[in-house]
């Protein structure tokens, strides 16, 4: 069976294109227009979450890759939205990232990233969110997301500590600094480097593996895993604070888009 979701309609054509395709029993995410380094905005994120979510219910799916379009995974979010935006706008915008991350981490099936380029800001929270990581030698991942102001939220810092711990986080969520493959393997938050050429006939073969194990077996993997990283999960759900310190964040992002 092969199907294709498409999330997008005439009203939302300036947000980027969420593919998703289910042939066999491995399905593949396709995230961004191969413009902006596949920066998403926050309608690009409720279509990844649609996505994932209508996987995970498909029966036939056993297993799910999540790649950038072209030559990137991707690089956050897209902040030309932002430019002048009210705060309910931006609080709205941070809540669509979350819930596309929760959806993965909820995903009955195993969910692999596939990192070439870059994953930052919230194309790293979305890599860290899937179940494993394999990352080209020259990729970079990393959170640089002080230096605009954004607050990091228990959950955004819940999924680095979870991998690399607490003071390789606070290292990364401090000086922004990303991570090349090799190094991202090293700290913990990724579990294979490659060179790029090689990247996805990796990523196929041992998705395609993991694929022909008894689906009950792999899905109680993932729940089993799951259930040790709820208390964790659970205790940073909920965030009382802003997403962003609004004049810092408004100045960040006329920097950056300078």
């Amino acid at each position: 069976m092969t199907a294709e979701l498409q999330h997008a309609t005439p009203r939302e054509q300036s947000a980027p294109l969420v593919e998703a395709r289910a042939d066999g029993p491995v399905a593949e995410v396709t995230i961004g227009s191969g413009a902006k380094r596949n920066a998403l905005t926050g309608e690009g994120w409720t279509q990844v979450e649609r996505s994932i979510r209508e996987l995970g219910g498909n029966d036939a799916v056993r297993a799910v890759i999540i790649r950038g379009r072209g030559d990137t995974f991707c690089a956050g979010s897209d902040m030309t939205e932002w430019t002048g935006a009210e705060p309910e706008r931006i609080e709205d915008s941070f809540a669509r990232m979350e819930a596309a991350f929760r959806a993965v981490e909820e995903c009955p099936v195993p969910v692999v990233a596939e990192i070439h380029g870059v994953a930052a800001g919230a194309g790293c929270q979305l890599a860290l969110a899937c179940d494993l990581r394999f990352i080209a030698d020259s990729a970079r991942l990393g959170m640089p997301i002080a230096r605009l102001g954004i607050m990091a939220s228990p959950s955004f810092a819940a999924r680095m500590v979870a991998l690399a711990g607490p003071s390789t986080t606070r290292q990364l969520l401090y000086t922004g600094r990303l991570l090349d493959g090799p190094a991202a393997v090293a700290a913990g938050l990724a579990d294979w480097h490659l060179p790029g050429p090689m990247l996805t006939t990796f990523t196929k073969r041992t998705v395609a593996r993991t694929a022909e194990q008894p689906p009950a077996a792999v899905r109680a993997v993932k729940s089993a895993v799951a259930a040790t990283l709820a208390p964790m999960r659970e205790a940073t759900r909920y965030n009382d604070r802003p997403a962003v310190s609004l004049d810092d964040f408004r100045l960040g992002i006329a920097t950056f888009l300078g």
